[in-house]
């Protein structure tokens, strides 16, 4: 092989096979492991096996081999199905009734009855053989290998219906350890996965449980050292995937007590990546423990001044943002009141009040409230309720701006 693929039944083809495959209309079956036809919806690059390969041919002082032309492809597809046209006449009639009806040698009358369930679960099974097999190498001290493991994980996430199930299967251990050691290039993949697998409600108790967020907010730490506007790689994802995992209150905690509240109110002073760190402080606002540490590192005082000085003109989704939190943080006291008051907090919301909508009105609305009456130390909420209708105003114009 010569520049080899992996398809999501795990078997690896060349490239000129399966467009010869796809000219003939014929899907080669594949009797193994319940999967009864190659699937090749989605084509992969194995740089696992070309690595291999070229590796052997250094070795053995050999040429590396050529691509195989389409004429050859052609006629190895042809030969292939024509041993097939052979192989279907002894069957019987039960057996005819299991084949794909995608495979051009199966008889279209003749018998009524459906493909098989073994078909239709053919994904599933197919699905099962590849994560096993991703697994197996996804920590390999191979480079090339676990680079390549963690790349294919992250495609395979993409499906929402896989992201359950990568989950179930063991992977997050497996990532949070490449995180932590992996090779650069495994990092950023690793993180891309968990990004990709925290956006299911399923996934985010256990990604949290699993110790996915120290090493997520370590990316973000350092960032957060200088007022420079360098990049850590993916350090997106990471915000992406913290902001999703801190829609569960059982990882704002986790953050709270990782000490989230005052990284993340870092990089909003340093103007570092607004859109996404507020995001996530705006979940943590929603928190008792979150709350009490964002109210500890002066966030009253940092988010009115953004939003006073007008940092946030050329973002909707960060003003947004900053305003929700604000809202939470209003929950919070006496202490906030106090942090309010010194801050000009009235000024600013009764500027901010003409350019919201709705829901920004009622928010603000609310914080004024609480900066004129007298209120509890620390008021009883639903806290997840009143999270989950407050992430309407401000996720939809953020999934909007991207």
């Amino acid at each position: 092989m010569a520049d080899p693929v992996i398809v999501i039944s795990g078997h690896t083809f060349e490239p000129s096979i399966l467009d010869a495959c796809s000219s003939l209309s014929f899907t080669p079956p594949i009797p193994c492991d319940g999967v009864a036809v190659a699937d090749f919806s989605v084509v992969i690059p194995n740089l696992a096996l070309k690595a291999t390969i070229e590796n052997w041919c250094r070795r053995n002082s050999v040429d590396p081999p050529e691509p195989l032309d389409s004429l050859t492809a052609l006629k190895i597809v042809s030969i292939l199905i024509d041993k097939l046209q052979r192989l279907e006449l002894p069957r019987t009639q039960s057996d005819v009734s299991i084949q794909s009806s995608e495979e051009p040698v199966a008889p279209t009358t003749g018998s009524a009855t459906p493909p098989s369930s073994r078909n239709r679960s053919a994904p599933h099974s197919a699905l099962r053989g590849l994560l096993c097999a991703v697994k197996s190498i996804i920590t390999s001290k191979h480079q090339v290998l676990q680079v390549n493991a963690t790349a294919v994980l992250v495609n395979i996430s993409l499906e929402n219906r896989n992201k359950v199930k990568i989950v179930r299967s063991g992977f997050i251990q497996p990532l949070v350890e490449l995180l932590n050691d992996g090779f650069p290039e495994s990092h950023d993949h690793a993180v891309g996965a968990v990004f990709s697998l925290s956006t299911e409600h399923q996934n985010k108790a256990a990604i949290g449980v699993l110790g996915a967020l120290p090493p997520l907010l370590q990316a973000l730490h350092y960032d957060s050292q200088s007022k420079s506007p360098v990049k850590v790689p993916n350090s997106n994802d990471a915000a992406l995937a913290l902001y999703h995992l801190s829609m569960v209150e059982s990882n704002r905690v986790k953050l709270t007590n990782l000490g989230a509240a005052q990284i993340l109110l870092a990089m909003v002073k340093f103007s570092h990546m607004l859109n996404l760190v507020m995001l996530v402080l705006r979940n943590l606002a929603f928190s008792p423990e979150g709350r009490a540490a964002m109210l500890d590192g002066g966030a009253v005082e940092c988010f009115m001044e953004l939003l006073r000085c007008g940092k946030t003109q050329s973002s909707l989704a960060v003003r947004n943002s900053c305003l929700s939190a604000v809202y939470g943080l209003s929950y919070g006291g006496r202490r906030f009141k106090g942090a309010a008051k010194a801050a000009g907090a009235e000024e600013v919301m009764m500027e901010l009040r003409s350019t919201v909508n709705e829901r920004g009105k009622e928010m603000i609305r609310r914080v004024l409230d609480v900066l004129k009456e007298e209120v509890e130390d620390e008021e009883e909420v639903n806290w997840e309720e009143l999270l989950d209708m407050n992430q309407g105003g401000g996720s939809s114009e953020f999934n909007a701006s991207y």
